[in-house]
Parts: structure tokens; C-alpha cells; sequence
């Protein structure tokens, strides 16, 4: 009965049609095609033109298509209609509020069933059958795209047109479709087929033949292998899987639902749609490139290609992660012409049809917290593909990812001390799915606004890549969300060793979350303001994973962090830090101007400002100088509009305008820095006269001496003692030309360096010792005794102070 009612919901026929139709029948099995043969019948009666059925095979695009029997029916006149047909089957209850099931794996896609079980189907279940009608069209209409597409005639070139006609069949019956399944079904098909008949792929390969001096056909053959290796194959059942599986990793230790901006995803959709897209991620954790699949699957959003590192590509998860629009590349092909003309061509496809480009444009896990430096690789790449195929209006969205707490910080403490990481495999992976499984709060996915490019830059132009690069990650870096776990490490870690009472963490969180609110930056959507309820909460949670310690015995419970767990706690501050080094910047560069006040303060001030942006430049993402400056002024202004006049008070005018800038974070943001960088121009200045100083070689031995100057108390904290710090103190001396063989003179710069990071450390010690004197004072203004006594704590330090 309701097979009958469904012959006749809708018709097979293309409305209006007055020349001959011929009907694609897309049927796996004999069960299918006897459905749409039925459906076609049912109505005959009332049409008033021919028709003729031919049966093409088009749901396996791993296949090519034989179109031979569909070749005879193109000779026809313009008239002549191509009306595509489909059997879609739908899942039933059972399996949609499951997910896919182990019996479906055995079994196959229950939405793609052979013939046994679509007559059990039909016969328990006929309301999971739907007959699709794909978007009719002209034979005078698809010769004439073929010839565009091609620059060559159909009627010359029978059988390659035959193919082009049934690859718009498969097209128009996936749009058809997906209206029923949903949008996050749409995948690309049929693609290799559709590169190998590429015009534009065609003349580079015959290019590369003429320089080689190997035959076209056989490039086209060694051209498979690589669109085998690197062509996603997506499909309905293998998402289900990796939707499944995405959201049971996730699950494991943090809460199921992702915290992210509605409306912001669908302005996202719409710019996928419309646009070539990439979306580009940061990268905290291996799960990274589980949340953004999560969160489309979630909206129904087209599910985007990732690019996938060879070092995942191993057995289940590769397998997996192919079959979900993942593309594994090699890791070097440099000087493989054919593979990176192939890439090109591939990504160039992907993008033309809207298929939206998504990795980590850091390139790997920021081992430290904060933003890493953007790789260029992919990015290069993904934009030669768009200059070489034309395309405009490119848009790239920056999506930044963040975490409560994340398992990866065990590991990346240890490895920057210099402990080697583990190679991946299937064994290694499920011991860190094994580890997951702990509470870690939430998740929370930003999305930052596009950076628009009218058309991609000449592939030469190095330039303007790298401010492509930056823009996206200074984006980046604003949509990323204040957490809570990131305030609280940040407040402990400035008053190490001490610990601070309950009452004085929930003023520190209170202080520094005005700050933010006040200059309107990105806090989670979730922060909850309680901070009492909250110590027992994500706090408590802290507390669990040894992170924070907590000791409730005295009169008042106090927190603080541990030395062994700083390089922890510092991961969680780091990912908050870009927010706060303009002020740490301002309230150094006024202690420094304030300890030579009485000649040209404003310009000392201003000189150390561009001093510091300098010496840190390689840690963090700066606007351009008159921008850079104007950022200063205006924080400045906030707290004195008439900031240089106190500023030429002398020390009475710099310690008034220091007290009014609570909070102070200068030894919250960049004593890690500070020091780390001071063990490296010490090392340097240590060198025997003339020597060069390598990178690996630095990094080696600062390891070591940061290790004794950490047992010495030289250094305050285990989170100035890693490698990417040092290696970064590394690039610092190189731009300054200290890391070559040199004389007299670069042996005095290096000593110069290592004295100048002293004075620093030195300083960043005033701003603590003027931030815990404001813990005293509930109001802004600090009584006059403690004026004097700050102003005291701003002289300069003897000789012989402080050094790593």
C-alpha cells in the first residue's frame, strides 16, 4: 500500500517535457531498478513524449563509470531531456539515535542495502524507500557545458561526453538527496575521473613530459597512484563512524556539548557556500581535529577535508580519517613535479566546488600554550591551487580551539626539558584514548572573522603570504576565549611561591576579568562568575590532576602551585598571555623610564617600549610600529589621560600611575621569557672568545646550565627550562648577529645582552613587589606611605644584582 502511494507523491517525468526523455537509472541491485522502472510506468500513461531507460551504475565513484550503454542515447536532437533517477534509502529509528553499529560495518550501509535486504525492507520498513528525481536538463544544455568545460565538441568525442553526461547525473541526484539525508552528506564524487579530463591538468602534465622526457601516458600513470594515495573517498556510513567516534574520544573527559557561537557557525555556512574556504584551526591537542568535524556534523554542516600529517596515517585511524575527508600528503615532495601539479590540481577542484579546506595552520601542537608561529606549507600550497584555478574572493577563518584542561600538558612539560616524544601508532593511540578518560571541563570552539583575499598573491610573493599568515593568527588570537582555568593559573603563577587565601584568588579572577571586560575581549561564554562555587568545581578539578595544591588546615584554605607543576599551570596562563603583554610592556618600560626620570622620561619610556617588542618579537604577534604605539597610548589613557605630564613628575609620577594600574601582570606574563632568554645570553656570554653558537648546541647546553641556575634560585620557576624557549633565545642572539664567530665587540654585545635580561628580571621583581604591596590597599589609590615606600622599591639594583 505505501509502495503505491509513493509511485504516486511525485513523477518520474520532467515536467513540460516536449522532445524525448531519457531516464539514468542509478540502481545498485535488481531490486532497485525494478522500483524505478515501476515508478517510470506508473505515469506513462499521461506523458506525451517518448522515453528510453538506461541503467548506469554511479554510487561507487571508487569505480570509474561505464557509460557505454548510456553513448547511443546522445545522439539525439537538442530537445532530447536527461531526466536522472534514484532509489535513497533512509535509517530507521533504532540506528539514527544509535549511531552506526558494529552488524553495519559487517553488513554495509543500511542506507546503501543489496537486494535481500531491501525486499526486507521494503516488506517491514517501505517508509524508508524514497524515489529521487534528479534536476532534468537538455541535451543542447549539457553539450554546451561540455564544450566550455573541455573547449571541444561532443559529437567528437562521444564516449568522453558520455561520461560527462552521467557524472551530472550522480550530481543532480546527490543534491536531490541530501535535501532528504541532510547537507552533512555532501561529498565530492567521482573526482579523480574528473582530474584526469581536466583541460588545464591535461597541458601540465604534457608540460612535465616534454621536460622529463617520459610519455604523457605514462605520467597519467604514475599520476593514479597519487590521486589513490591522496583523493579523500568521504561517504554517508564512514562520517557516521567518525562522527561516532569523534564524539565518544571527546566524551571520555570533557562535557558533551561544545561551546561555541551559533549564529557564528551559520554566517560561517554561509560564507562556505558562496566562497572557496579554508578554515583554519589552533592546535592544542590530538582532539583538535575531532572538534571541528563535531560541531559541523552537529549543524549539518558539509563536512570539511582536513589535512592529515603522515604520522596519523597509521592502521584503523588513517583507514578512518581517509574515509571522513581526510588527506594525507607526503611529508616531502619538493622535487616531485608530477605529485605537486597533481596536489595542485586536487585542491584546486576541492575549492572550485566549495568543499571547504580545513588544518592547523601552526603545523603542530604549541608545546608551550600560546599561539606557535604559522607554517607556511600548506597554506602556500592551498593558495597556489587558487591562483593557478582562478579564484576569488577567498576567505579564510581563523577557529581557534580551546580546552578547560588538556591531558597533551603532561607530555609537552616533560619534552621541553628535552625528553624525546614517542613515534604514533594504532598502540599508542589507544593508550591515549585510555588516558582521556578523566574529568577535564569543556571545550570550546571561536570562530574568528574571515581574512578576505579578492584574488590569491603570485605564488612568489613570500610577503604577502606572511601577512596572510599573520592576520589570520592576530585573529586568531582575539576570538580566543578567557577561561577560567587560564585566570586562576595566571593569578598563582604571580604569586609563586607564596599561596593566596581563597578570598585573594577570587579578587585576583575579579580584578582581572574587568581588565578584560573593560577592553572587550573574548571571555568564555560559560565563565561562571561564582568564584566560590567555582573551587570546588573546575578548580577542584585542578586540584585532582596535581596542578594546583590546596591546603585547608589552617585558620583560611590557600592555593598555590607547586614548583614541579609550573610548567603545567604556565600552559593554561599562556593561553590567555597575548592579551596582557602591551601592559606588561607599559609598566616595565615605566620602571625603566623612572629610574632615569630626570632626563627625557617620555622618550626613555618610549625607546624601551620598542625595546622590549624587540626582544620578545619572536614569542609574540605585535600590530605594525605607529599601530603598536597607538595601542600603547590608549591603554595608558585609560588609566591617566594625561599620562606623559605625570610621567615628567618624576618618580612620584611613575609610582602614582604604576599603583593606579592594577592589576599588574608584567611578572604574571613574562618572567618565564625573561629568564629563559637570560640562561641563553648568559650561556653566550660564557663562550670562549670567537666562538659560534649553534642552535642544537644552545639548546643542549641552556638545558643544562637553566637546570643549575634553577637549583641556584637564579631562575624562579621550571617553566623557563624548555627547548622551544631557549630555542627562541636562540633566534633572538641571531638577529643580532651573536650567534657567529666574532671579536672583541660581539663578545661585549653578548655580555651587553645577558646584562640588559638582568635588569629586566630585576624590574619584573619591582612590578611583583608593587603588585602584592597593592593586595594591602582595597581602593585604587594606595595611601602615601605606600607611595613612598613603592618608590623606594624603584631604584635601581646595586651592582651585582641578579643573574642566571
Amino acid at each position: 500500500m505505501q509502495l503505491a502511494q509513493k509511485l504516486q507523491q511525485a513523477s518520474a517525468w520532467p515536467e513540460n517535457a516536449s522532445g524525448n526523455v531519457v531516464f539514468v537509472l542509478d540502481a545498485r541491485n535488481r531490486v532497485e531498478l525494478d522500483l524505478l522502472r515501476q515508478w517510470i510506468s506508473h505515469q506513462a500513461g499521461s506523458a506525451a513524449c517518448k522515453s528510453v531507460q538506461v541503467a548506469v551504475k554511479l554510487a561507487d565513484d571508487r569505480k570509474g563509470i561505464d557509460a557505454s550503454a548510456l553513448q547511443p542515447e546522445l545522439e539525439g536532437d537538442d530537445e532530447t531531456i536527461i531526466a536522472p533517477l534514484r532509489v535513497a534509502w533512509t535509517l530507521d529509528t533504532e540506528v539514527i539515535e544509535s549511531g552506526p553499529r558494529l552488524r553495519d560495518l559487517l553488513l554495509g550501509d543500511p542506507r546503501q542495502p543489496g537486494s535481500r535486504r531491501a525486499r526486507k525492507i521494503l516488506a517491514e520498513q517501505p517508509e524508508r524507500m524514497h524515489l529521487i528525481a534528479g534536476q532534468p536538463d537538455t541535451l543542447a544544455n549539457l553539450r554546451a557545458r561540455y564544450q566550455h568545460k573541455y573547449h571541444r565538441e561532443s559529437r567528437d568525442n562521444r564516449a568522453s561526453f558520455a561520461i560527462f553526461v552521467a557524472r551530472q547525473a550522480a550530481i543532480v541526484l546527490d543534491i536531490a538527496e541530501r535535501r532528504l539525508q541532510g547537507s552533512r552528506y555532501k561529498v565530492p564524487r567521482y573526482v579523480a575521473e574528473s582530474l584526469r579530463a581536466n583541460r588545464s591538468y591535461n597541458e601540465a602534465v604534457e608540460e612535465l613530459a616534454q621536460q622529463s622526457g617520459k610519455s604523457k601516458s605514462e605520467l597519467m600513470r604514475e599520476a593514479a597512484s597519487y590521486m589513490k594515495e591522496m583523493i579523500s573517498t568521504p561517504s554517508t556510513f564512514w562520517l557516521d563512524v567518525y562522527a561516532r567516534f569523534n564524539s565518544f574520544c571527546l566524551g571520555l573527559g570533557y562535557e558533551d556539548r561544545i561551546v561555541y557561537d551559533q549564529q557564528a557557525v551559520e554566517e560561517m555556512r554561509n560564507i562556505v557556500r558562496d566562497h572557496p574556504t579554508m578554515l583554519l584551526w589552533t592546535h592544542k591537542t590530538y582532539l583538535d581535529g575531532m572538534v571541528v568535524p563535531k560541531v559541523l556534523y552537529e549543524n549539518d554542516f558539509p563536512m570539511p577535508h582536513m589535512f592529515g600529517g603522515a604520522n596519523i596515517n597509521f592502521a584503523g585511524i588513517g583507514f578512518l580519517v581517509h574515509r571522513a575527508g581526510g588527506i594525507f600528503i607526503k611529508r616531502s615532495f619538493q622535487d616531485n613535479q608530477l605529485y605537486k601539479v597533481t596536489l595542485r590540481h586536487y585542491i584546486g577542484y576541492l575549492m572550485e566546488k566549495r568543499f571547504p579546506m580545513n588544518w592547523s595552520f601552526e603545523g603542530t601542537r604549541s608545546r608551550l600554550g600560546k599561539l606557535m608561529p604559522p607554517r607556511y606549507g600548506l597554506l602556500k600550497y592551498v593558495l597556489e591551487s587558487c591562483y593557478a584555478n582562478d579564484l576569488n574572493n577567498i576567505h579564510i577563518i581563523p577557529v581557534t580551539i580551546s580546552y578547560d584542561l588538556i591531558r597533551d600538558v603532561e607530555e609537552y612539560a616533560t619534552e621541553q626539558t628535552g625528553r624525546g616524544k614517542g613515534a604514533e601508532s594504532l598502540r599508542w593511540f589507544i593508550g591515549y584514548v585510555r588516558s582521556l578518560a578523566r574529568p577535564m571541563g569543556k571545550v570550546y570552539m571561536d570562530i574568528g572573522k574571515p581574512v578576505v583575499l579578492d584574488k590569491a598573491p603570485d605564488p612568489e610573493d613570500s610577503l604577502a603570504l606572511s601577512k596572510i599568515a599573520f592576520e589570520v593568527a592576530v585573529e586568531a588570537n582575539r576570538v580566543t576565549p578567557i577561561t577560567f582555568p587560564s585566570l586562576v593559573a595566571m593569578s598563582l603563577l604571580g604569586a609563586a611561591p607564596r599561596a593566596l587565601t581563597e578570598t585573594e584568588v577570587a579578587e585576583d579572577l575579579d580584578r582581572l576579568l574587568h581588565w578584560a571586560e573593560e577592553r572587550n575581549l573574548r571571555i568564555s561564554r560559560d565563565f561562571n562568575r561564582s568564584y566560590a562555587e567555582q573551587m570546588d568545581g573546575l578548580l577542584g578539578i585542578m586540584i585532582d590532576e596535581g596542578i594546583v595544591s590546596r591546603y585547608d588546615e589552617g585558620p583560611e584554605t590557600v592555593y598555590g602551585v607547586a614548583p614541579e607543576q609550573q610548567p603545567v599551570a604556565s600552559y593554561y596562563r599562556n593561553t590567555i598571555i597575548h592579551f596582557f603583554i602591551h601592559k606588561a610592556i607599559i609598566e616595565l618600560a615605566l620602571v625603566k623610564a623612572s629610574e632615569n626620570a630626570r632626563h627625557a622620561p617620555v622618550d626613555n619610556f618610549w625607546a624601551e617600549v620598542d625595546n622590549l617588542r624587540d626582544l620578545f618579537k619572536f614569542e609574540f604577534f605585535y600590530s605594525p610600529t605607529k599601530e603598536f604605539h597607538q595601542q600603547i597610548r590608549q591603554e595608558l589613557e585609560r588609566y591617566d589621560a594625561d599620562w606623559e605630564n605625570s610621567i615628567k613628575l618624576g618618580r612620584r609620577g611613575f609610582t602614582r600611575l604604576l599603583v593606579s594600574m592594577r592589576p599588574l601582570v608584567a611578572h604574571m606574563s613574562l618572567l618565564t621569557y625573561a629568564e629563559a632568554y637570560s640562561v641563553v645570553a648568559d650561556l653566550a656570554a660564557r663562550l670562549p672568545f670567537g666562538e659560534a653558537l649553534e642552535e642544537q648546541d644552545c639548546v643542549t647546553q641552556a638545558l643544562k646550565l637553566g637546570r643549575q641556575a634553577y637549583m641556584q634560585r637564579r631562575i624562579s620557576s621550571e617553566s623557563s627550562i624548555g627547548k622551544l624557549l631557549f630555542k627562541n633565545g636562540h633566534k633572538l642572539l641571531k638577529s643580532r648577529q651573536l650567534t657567529l664567530e666574532g671579536d672583541e665587540k660581539v663578545m661585549e654585545r653578548r655580555k651587553a645582552l645577558a646584562r640588559e635580561l638582568r635588569e629586566i628580571l630585576r624590574r619584573l621583581e619591582v612590578v611583583r613587589a608593587i603588585s602584592m604591596a597593592n593586595r594591602a590597599t582595597i581602593d585604587y589609590e594606595a595611601p602615601e606611605g605606600q607611595n613612598i615606600l613603592l618608590e623606594e622599591s624603584l631604584a635601581p639594583a646595586e651592582a651585582g644584582g641578579r643573574s642566571a
